[in-house]
């Protein structure tokens, strides 16, 4: 039988709700501030295991809290994700037909590319192509600002890419709808988009930039740790989050306030 839920929990499931995504920090001082307000016990290496004890009440209702990497710092997030839906459906509530077309094509414009994103002028040209209704200009910046708003794209200087929460919620999709085109970090194993490739024709794995900086560090001559030809992209520095732990604390603490839109968003989860 599931071990119920403490005032502890409820209180970290709400600010999950409210925020759909955290990073690692921010989740283990989010575990601490709800331990200590609610008077409950708190172990600083016992966060998996407090957040089991919430995904057990949740596996009835499709729901988990899971954890994975960014493709762009290699930092850990913890998310909550809708496990009944897989593909682009579960954004129908909050999306029109054609926006969420528009995504589905940007989704496809960052997969085939080398780099995993696409520029904004690809997706405004595709944007005059939409099966169900064309969007202007103006309408297409909107959605794609939404999109970003809403932790489904990030983008920088002008490129759009999958966000942490799309790949963590959407990776089965991701996996099934483009197979021929995907590949897996051979590091992490999980789908890289953001990533660099063996530049040897028979071998061709892939690899994010961020497990290239931790498998590589300090090598002077750097081996495909598949076929051990010389690898020839320049390797990262290891990425150094620059926030204290004061200031991941201060942020848990004032993300535990539910907003406007987190009611709505909690009365659908509750439906689903």
């Amino acid at each position: 039988m599931a071990r119920p839920l403490g005032e502890s929990h409820k209180r970290f499931l709400q600010t999950m709700m409210v925020n759909g995504i955290i990073d690692g920090a921010k989740a283990r001082a989010l575990h601490r501030h709800c331990c200590e307000t609610h008077g409950a016990h708190y172990a600083h290496d016992k966060l998996d295991e407090f957040i089991e004890v919430i995904n057990a009440q949740l596996q009835p209702m499709f729901m988990q809290i899971r954890k994975g990497m960014s493709e762009e710092d290699g930092l850990q997030y913890h998310a909550l994700v809708n496990m009944a839906e897989t593909d682009v459906t579960r954004m129908s509530t909050d999306y029109a037909d054609n926006e969420l077309e528009l995504f589905r094509k940007t989704m496809d414009l960052i997969v085939d590319s080398d780099n995993g994103t696409a520029s904004s002028t690809d997706i405004l040209n595709c944007a005059d192509s939409l099966q169900t209704k064309k969007l202007k200009k103006r309408e297409t910046e909107h959605v794609l600002n939404r999109l970003v708003q809403d932790k489904w794209l990030n983008e920088k200087n002008g490129d759009y890419s999958l966000s942490t929460r799309c790949i963590m919620e959407m990776e089965p999709y991701i996996r099934m709808l483009y197979q021929d085109q995907v590949k897996v970090c051979h590091i992490c194993h999980n789908v890289a988009l953001q990533c660099q490739m063996c530049e040897n024709p028979t071998c061709g794995i892939k690899i994010h930039t961020p497990c290239v900086a931790r498998y590589f560090k300090g090598r002077t001559d750097p081996r495909c740790p598949a076929c051990e030809d010389f690898w020839p992209h320049e390797i990262p520095d290891v990425y150094r989050p620059p926030s204290s732990q004061s200031e991941t604390q201060s942020a848990a603490k004032e993300n535990t306030a539910p907003t406007p839109r987190s009611t709505a968003q909690t009365r659908r989860t509750k439906r689903s």
